[in-house]
C-alpha cells in the first residue's frame, strides 16, 4: 500500500511539472515572439529554395560580412602583418578579390576586368577606400555571373586545376576561398585592438 502511495505521488509531480511547462511554452507563443524591449522580433528570412538564388543570397551575404571587416579595420592597420612572412591585411583582402575574379570567371564563363594586372602593386588599392571598392567590385562581379545563369548552366561541367567540376562546384569552391581568407583576417583585427563583426545570419 505504501508502495502504490509513493507511486502516486511521484506520478502526481511528473503531472505538474508537464503542466507546468507546457503552460510556460503557451506563454511564450502568446507573447507572439517578442524581443527584449517589448519588441517585435524579426520574422525569419526564408532563404531562395532555387539553385540560382541561394547562391546569390549566400554570397550576398558574404559580401556583406566582408565588408564589415573592412569597415572595422583602420586605415593604419591595412599594412598589418600578424608575422612578417605572411600577407598583410590589405593582401589578403586583395587576395581574396582577385580569387573572387577568377573563380568567377571560370565559373559564370565571364571575362576577368582585372585579367593580367598584378593588384597586389597597384597604388589605387593601398587606400582603405580603393581597396574597399575593388573587394565589392569583385562579389559583385560574382553575384552578378550567378544572376545570368540557370540551374541547367550551373550543372554545365568544366575544366579546372586538373580536374572535371560543375560550374556551380566551381562557384563552390570560389565561396570556400572567400570565407578562408576573411577568416584569416580575425586575428588581424584583434591584434588592432578590433572585435571582429559577429556572422550574420542573413
Amino acid at each position: 500500500m505504501k508502495q502504490a502511495f509513493v507511486a502516486a505521488r511521484y506520478l502526481v509531480s511528473l503531472v505538474a511539472v508537464s503542466v507546468a511547462f507546457t503552460l510556460v511554452c503557451f506563454a511564450q507563443q502568446a507573447a507572439g515572439g517578442q524581443a527584449q524591449g517589448g519588441q517585435q522580433a524579426a520574422p525569419a528570412v526564408e532563404w531562395p529554395a532555387d539553385s540560382v538564388g541561394l547562391l546569390v543570397a549566400e554570397w550576398t551575404r558574404a559580401k556583406n560580412w566582408t565588408k564589415e571587416y573592412l569597415d572595422k579595420m583602420p586605415e593604419d592597420g591595412l599594412g598589418h602583418k600578424a608575422t612578417p612572412e605572411v600577407r598583410s591585411f590589405a593582401e589578403q583582402m586583395i587576395h581574396l578579390a582577385s580569387a573572387n575574379f577568377n573563380y568567377a570567371t571560370r565559373g559564370a564563363g565571364l571575362t576577368n576586368p582585372h585579367q593580367g594586372k598584378n593588384l597586389m602593386t597597384m597604388d589605387e588599392f593601398k587606400t582603405k577606400a580603393g581597396l574597399t571598392k575593388l573587394v565589392m567590385e569583385s562579389y559583385d562581379f560574382m553575384i552578378g555571373g550567378i544572376k545570368a545563369m540557370n540551374a541547367d548552366k550551373l550543372k554545365e561541367k568544366i575544366q579546372g586545376r586538373g580536374m572535371t567540376l560543375t560550374r556551380e562546384a566551381t562557384i563552390r569552391n570560389g565561396f570556400e576561398h572567400q570565407t578562408h581568407h576573411r577568416g584569416q583576417t580575425t586575428i588581424y583585427l584583434r591584434m588592432k585592438g578590433v572585435v571582429p563583426p559577429p556572422e550574420p545570419f542573413q
